[in-house]
């Protein structure tokens, strides 16, 4: 959720990465400034099993226009992922998308939602925290290294992708008699199956 940038006693500095200049728009509605710019990624943008790494360059092109409230601010881009496949646990690299739209008023907010806002510095606004805000909830919750990504063996653990289509474990028995298994009089293979485990438990008794 966004938050009420910073008290007045702590003034912007204007050649912070993600710091703007505002002066040229004046105070007119209707004039805009675009530019572009290469920055460093703030830190803690991650969620989960992904993140942006920290001093990762993003690539922004920023629009900055005028309106009666205050600034629009409209950034996108792109910014690099790097984390772990929600399916098979691999490392992941990939690139997202950037995209944040929000307002700094001329002046702080009033009443109870003063904190959901953001607001200039004089002429200067702050990025960091709107682009934080946008870029952590743009975040995949389940990353995948790849759209069919199969995952993981459910028995054995091994990558599916790599195991081929010929990877099994046998049939599947039930856990309720997997430990007849382990007994000496069940260990032929010829009692591996659930039907003849059941089968040779139910000779025993008899």
């Amino acid at each position: 959720m966004p938050q009420l940038r910073r008290n007045s006693s702590q003034r912007l500095d204007p050649r912070g990465p993600l710091i703007f200049s505002t002066r040229a728009l004046g105070r007119g509605p209707g004039s805009e400034h675009t530019e572009t710019r290469t920055v460093p990624a703030p830190a803690d943008l991650r969620a989960g099993l992904v993140g942006v790494p920290e001093g990762a360059e993003l690539e922004l092109t920023v629009r900055l226009e005028a309106v009666t409230e205050g600034v629009l601010v409209t950034a996108t881009g792109q910014a690099p992922l790097t984390g772990e496949c929600a399916r098979c646990l691999e490392p992941l690299a990939q690139q997202m998308e950037i995209r944040c739209q929000e307002l700094f008023g001329y002046s702080p907010g009033v009443g109870p939602d003063a904190a959901d806002g953001y607001s200039l510095d004089g002429d200067l606004l702050d990025l960091e925290p709107a682009l934080r805000d946008a870029l952590v909830l743009a975040l995949p919750l389940a990353p995948l290294c790849r759209d069919d990504c199969p995952g993981l063996c459910v028995d054995c653990g091994v990558q599916l992708a790599n195991a081929g289509s010929e990877h099994s474990h046998g049939p599947a028995i039930d856990p309720r008699w997997a430990g007849l298994q382990k007994l000496p009089q069940y260990e032929a293979a010829e009692y591996q199956t659930e039907a003849d485990l059941l089968d040779r438990s139910g000779q025993d008794l008899n």
